[in-house]
């Protein structure tokens, strides 16, 4: 694996993390209510998007073994792109259920570095 590599996985392990650490104990209704908190959450799903998408340009190989890597991109598009038209329950949805499997797999990829 490239040093790039490397560094843009730590990036987004990092995202993960902070995500984690920020929505910790927290409910979707504290989600709805709290404007910065969803800033918080919708920067750091950019940033774990953009990763992955400059990780794709680099290693091909090791952006596959990231799971749908595709829609993660697609959806910072979204919010960035269409950020008024952001659903909440969308983006709390991908916390709950798609941020561990996330975490996994950038873990295992790292850990093969």
């Amino acid at each position: 694996m490239r040093r790039e590599s490397a560094k843009y996985l730590s990036d987004i392990l990092s995202a993960v993390l902070r995500l984690q650490e920020f929505t910790s104990e927290k409910s979707f209704a504290d989600y709805k209510r709290e404007t910065m908190l969803r800033s918080a959450v919708e920067r750091e799903f950019i940033v774990i998007g953009e990763a992955i998408s400059q990780l794709a340009k680099v290693d091909e190989i090791s952006v596959t073994r990231i799971a749908h890597y595709e829609r993660i991109i697609a959806f910072r598009n979204v919010l960035v792109h269409g950020y008024d038209i952001v659903d909440d329950r969308l983006v709390w949805g991908v916390l709950v259920s798609n941020l561990p499997t996330l975490a996994r797999e950038v873990n295992a990829l790292l850990k093969d570095h």
